[in-house]
Order: C-alpha cells, then structure tokens, then sequence
C-alpha cells in the first residue's frame, strides 16, 4: 500500500467513527500506547481491558493501534524500545550478553545448562523492552490524545452545524 492511500484509509476509519469526543480520544491514545509497546501476542486483549477500564471506545483504540503496528513499523518500535531501555537498565541486554548466549548454545554444554541463562536473559529482555516501550509510546500516547480530541470535537460541532442547517 502506499503511504498517501493508507493514511486516507485510516482518516476514513476515525472520520466514521461516533461517539464522543473524549471516548474517542481515549480511544485513540489507548491504541497508540498498546499498539507503540512490545506487547504484541496481547494487544487486542490488553485494548479491550484497557479501554473498557478507562471508557476508551475500543473500535477507536483497535484502528489506532493497527495503524501504528504492523509489520512496516515493528523494527524500529522494538529497536528503539530496546535501546531507551537498556539506557535505563544498563548490562541487562547488552549486545555482548546476546552474543555471550549464543556463544552458550554453539558450545557443547549440556542442554540444561543452557535453558538457565536463555531463562534469565528472556525475563530481563522482557523488562528491558517493556520499559523502554512504555518509555517510547508515551508522548505518542498524549500527542495522539491531543490531537485525535482536537480533530473528533471539530467532526462533532461539523456534524452539529450540518444537522442545524438541514
């Protein structure tokens, strides 16, 4: 798809969208900040959740979070939120400990004791990414609250103006 017909696309989605504006923009923000963090086997679960807790609308949520995940995006959002978390959790997924583990798996020790070192270096993988994700989709999430209120109160008071003047 091209960059120009996508954005028209997914313009087209929220412009459809009812509600209230607050909901909406909630909405929006919840998907940006679930769809930005490496959390990908559980976005829809954790929109739905997240979006039910704080009255998001969640169809507002699920297209934003579509729009800002998907495989062209996925790269640099995990590398990013690998490098902002390893600035705050230094030595936990270095390069070095990724090679050391690989070294690890291309010796002859036993499988054993390789599974205890992949098991530590997973659980703080999962702790380096996840910060540096949350760390990431954060001024996505209140930029995107901001504007999408923004663009959902001017369609709310056209729809108004239009429903006067008929």
């Amino acid at each position: 798809m091209k960059p120009n017909r996508t954005a028209k696309y997914y313009y087209l989605k929220f412009l459809r969208l009812q509600g209230d504006p607050h909901s909406l923009a909630m909405g929006v923000a919840i998907g940006l900040f679930i769809g930005i963090t490496p959390t990908i086997p559980l976005h829809t679960a954790l929109i739905i959740i997240f979006a039910w807790l704080l009255r998001g609308n969640i169809l507002a949520a699920l297209i934003a979070a579509t729009a800002v995940s998907n495989p062209f995006t996925w790269l640099p959002q995990y590398y990013f939120s690998w490098r902002l978390g390893s600035l705050l959790l230094p030595g936990h997924l270095s390069w070095g400990r990724i090679q050391d583990l690989l070294s690890l798996f291309a010796s002859d020790t036993g499988f054993q004791q390789k599974l205890a070192p992949l098991g530590q270096l997973g659980l703080e993988a999962a702790a380096v990414m996840l910060l540096g994700g949350i760390l990431l989709a954060i001024p996505f999430t209140c930029a995107g609250y901001i504007l999408s209120l923004k663009f959902f109160s001017a369609i709310r008071q056209k729809r108004r103006e239009k429903h006067i003047l008929n």
